[in-house]
């Protein structure tokens, strides 16, 4: 839970940050800290999910995500799912 970044310690999660128009949303997955917004700061974007077109469309770079996780971020339930789908 807890990564080493700019010789600071802080707890990354792995969530989704809501972009798009009203009404018609589509999300990032991101890396951030926990204590910054939902829209707000974050790491880095490893993917995006519009829940219109559904998970199997969904871009997700695995390979950032499996790294973020061996560096102790946590993702959150919503996330997880998706991962879980897209296998």
């Amino acid at each position: 839970m807890i990564s080493i970044s700019y010789g600071i310690l802080m707890a990354t999660k792995i969530r989704l940050a809501r972009c798009g128009a009203k009404k018609k949303p589509y999300y990032r997955i991101v890396v951030a800290d926990e204590r910054f917004s939902r829209d707000g700061r974050f790491i880095e974007i490893v993917g995006q999910y519009d829940p219109s077109k559904g998970v199997a469309h969904s871009k997700i770079k695995k390979d950032r995500i499996q790294w973020w996780l061996t560096k102790g971020a946590q993702p959150t339930e919503t996330v997880r799912s998706i991962l879980r789908e897209q296998d």
